[in-house]
């Protein structure tokens, strides 16, 4: 683990990123109004895991190693299957069966409706990089292969019929963003500071960009999940940077900076690029080819989680306990749903416009306290599932929250 000063921490108020994958939304109307509780799934444990839906089954990871299978009609628990990791990561889905990155150094093929192992694949290990490490690679499915990175460093490309190992790739550095693949290319970033483009077929580097680095990160590691748009690759680093590199030849067409903190998530939507960020709490909605702002919206807090989306609206979470519906066109919050958590522990930390307190920092004196607050807020890390009347969401309280109409 490693520690940085305080005086670091009143500069840019600690933290970072995830993971995470995007969920898309199914499409279908809005919830444009505030929604209620359908029902809840409590665990003894945090989560960093997003939930992903499937054929009525809600499919998420905690802290505790344990993957839940739940029927999205009332929260009831269908199966659980046990790893011997942290599960910081979401599953991917192909056909009948699941794909897990248990944190333990295995990828895990399950079958989706029973949860009974079909194969595993051992990596050389895993491991975090320090207290803001949030999440771990979710394992991504193209034409019959599964490509997911590992703290071992390397990037593994695994059939997915047998899990047989096809090839792999060494990187300088922890890999736990998850990839991205575009004209036969895959795209990652490594905690090396270097964002990869392998060949698909044999893993062979294509090429290889390195951010610019920070005085307080000077490797510049590239913590965030690629998006893709056209010819560009997005990725946000912890040097306080989100690149718009080249997929051809991987040099950069822009970048945007931000001056407090990371701003590490990145998703593309009908040809818009948002950007969440951590410690600048913004949202930015952004022309993927420019970097043109259309439109940016503040935050009450860190941007952890990407977003999920129907018709005309969006929906983020923040790391201080509160789920928002928001315009796509204007940025502007139609609703906030807060956690049991939020509304309970607030008042500890924050004042009524949930702006710090004054004694802030007699209160909070290291980055890692920061991350207790967070859980003890219920904070969202996660990206947000949409499915049918549904918006399913988890939370560091270690509860998953099914609300809708």
């Amino acid at each position: 683990m490693r520690f940085y000063t305080f005086v670091l921490l009143i500069a840019f108020f600690s933290k970072t990123f995830p993971q995470i994958s995007a969920h898309r939304s199914d499409g279908g109307t809005d919830f444009t109004i505030l929604p209620r509780t359908h029902w809840k799934f409590n665990i003894t444990s945090q989560i960093f895991s997003s939930p992903v839906e499937c054929d009525g089954i809600i499919y998420v990871g905690g802290i505790d190693s344990i993957l839940y299978a739940l029927d999205i009609k009332d929260g009831t628990e269908i199966w659980r299957f046990r790893t011997k990791g942290e599960i910081r990561s979401s599953v991917c889905i192909g056909g009948d069966r699941l794909y897990l990155n248990g944190g333990d150094g295995m990828l895990y093929a399950l079958n989706k409706q029973t949860g009974k192992l079909l194969w595993r694949f051992s990596t050389k290990g895993e491991k975090k990089y320090d207290f803001a490490d949030y999440f771990q690679s979710t394992p991504i499915l193209s034409n019959g292969v599964l490509y997911f990175g590992s703290g071992d460093s390397n990037i593994y490309a695994v059939g997915a019929d047998a899990g047989v190992l096809i090839w792999s790739f060494k990187t300088g550095g922890i890999v736990h963003g998850t990839a991205a693949i575009d004209h036969d290319k895959l795209f990652v970033g490594s905690f090396d500071g270097l964002v990869y483009a392998l060949n698909v077929s044999n893993g062979d580097l294509v090429w290889k960009f390195k951010t610019v680095g920070h005085n307080y990160f000077p490797l510049g590691e590239a913590q965030g999940s690629p998006a893709v748009f056209k010819n560009l690759v997005f990725i946000g680093a912890r040097d306080y940077n989100v690149y718009a590199l080249d997929q051809d030849k991987g040099f950069c067409h822009w970048n945007k900076s931000f001056t407090r903190g990371w701003g590490l998530c990145t998703n593309i939507h009908d040809s818009v690029l948002y950007i969440g960020s951590s410690d600048e709490r913004v949202l930015i909605a952004a022309n993927p080819e420019t970097g043109e702002e259309f439109w940016k919206t503040r935050m009450e807090f860190l941007v952890f989680g990407n977003n999920a989306y129907t018709d005309s609206m969006l929906y983020v979470g923040t790391t201080m306990g509160k789920l928002h519906g928001m315009s796509l066109h204007s940025g502007k919050t139609v609703w906030s749903f807060e956690t049991e958590s939020y509304q309970n522990n607030r008042f500890k930390y924050f004042k009524m416009d949930d702006s710090y307190r004054d004694d802030i920092y007699s209160i909070i004196t290291s980055n890692e306290q920061f991350l207790d607050v967070e859980c003890e807020l219920g904070g969202i890390f996660t990206t947000p599932c949409i499915a049918h009347d549904e918006i399913i969401f988890s939370s560091t309280n270690g509860t998953v929250y099914c609300i809708g109409r």
